[in-house]
């Protein structure tokens, strides 16, 4: 008889499963055995237009083939998760045809370039545009998701954020942006914990997306090969990796355990022994450990957890230095 595959008969929402981060995530869901709502705007009768992704062909019916293809079944729903109608009829859809909801990741991105300028230059509208791109949706999803986890007393939110520290991220938006992603996930599982509910943040690292690629004119066979252009490339990672992270924390019956917490793909996959599709366990923390060693511009230095912010002590600022690894997660 098969082995039952770790996520059979779990449902989850993947918003943002175009390509990147949120396909690699739907796939290993997929291969875990799951059914994958794969929502996003970008379909095969209405591709991207605008924004960073305009006239790229990834489309989210392509990705719940993906999903189906691995043993799981991949379903694609065109939502505009700006849009809280469009959002609350995805969610009487699931709970329709499922009546549960196990998993919840938010996964869309501000859908376009941010200007990597001091924030007094920048484009102030094209700024708030991309918060709400990157905020508000996720907001409007879980407002109408969570109810359907609450009721049964289990469930996962994950939110895919970038970077695993308060350090700076190199421009205002982009930071403001991806500390917020954190600091929902934490204030969610503040109110969901007593319900039984984990929300957590999880970050990928240095990822091979396919508009990565593309940038640096390779392919998955010869990614290497990019780092003629950036060293760091060689630690970099597929969007799988991260997947595969979320699948492990997934079928985590202890999850709740993490609820609130700030986790990085190369760190779970040491915690849950998973491995990148080489067989390796990139960890692009523990490089850019090593390459930045510089104070914070600041003199202080958060930190997560109860320690609070504190004086800098050289090293102690390492991460500060890290703001351009933002801009490696297309």
């Amino acid at each position: 008889m098969p082995r039952k595959k770790a996520l059979s008969g779990h449902v989850a929402l993947v918003a943002g499963a175009t390509r990147g981060a949120g396909r690699g995530i739907a796939c290993a869901l997929g291969d875990a055995g799951a059914t994958v709502y794969c929502s996003g705007r970008s379909t095969r009768e209405q591709p991207c237009a605008t924004g960073f992704y305009a006239g790229r062909p990834e489309t989210i019916d392509e990705t719940a083939d993906m999903v189906t293809a691995r043993g799981g079944r991949g379903i694609p729903v065109r939502t505009d998760h700006l849009n809280p109608e469009q959002v609350q009829s995805l969610v009487t859809r699931i709970e329709r045809d499922h009546k549960r909801l196990d998993l919840l990741v938010n996964d869309i991105s501000e859908g376009d370039r941010h200007d990597w300028q001091a924030f007094w230059k920048v484009d102030v509208e094209k700024g708030f545009t991309l918060l709400r791109n990157a905020l508000h949706t996720h907001i409007i999803t879980c407002r109408y998701a969570v109810p359907l986890m609450v009721r049964r007393r289990r469930g996962l939110i994950v939110e895919i954020g970038d970077g695993d520290g308060l350090h700076y991220r190199g421009t205002l938006f982009y930071d403001l942006i991806k500390t917020s992603v954190t600091r929902l996930g934490w204030a969610m599982a503040e109110e969901l914990r007593p319900h039984g509910v984990a929300a957590l943040t999880v970050t990928p690292g240095f990822m091979r997306t396919e508009a990565m690629l593309d940038g640096f004119g390779v392919t998955e066979a010869n990614w290497r090969d990019g780092a003629k252009r950036d060293a760091s490339f060689l630690y970099s990672e597929t969007p799988l990796y991260v997947g595969r992270a979320i699948a492990a924390l997934a079928a985590d019956p202890e999850v709740l355990a993490k609820s609130g917490g700030l986790y990085s793909s190369w760190g779970l996959a040491r915690e849950y022994g998973f491995t990148d599709i080489d067989g390796g366990q990139p960890d692009i923390g523990k490089h850019f450990g090593h390459l930045f060693n510089a104070p914070t511009r600041t003199g202080v230095r958060w930190a997560i957890g109860n320690e609070g912010p504190r004086e800098s002590e050289g090293s102690g600022g390492s991460k500060g230095s890290r703001g351009s690894r933002g801009s490696r997660r297309r």
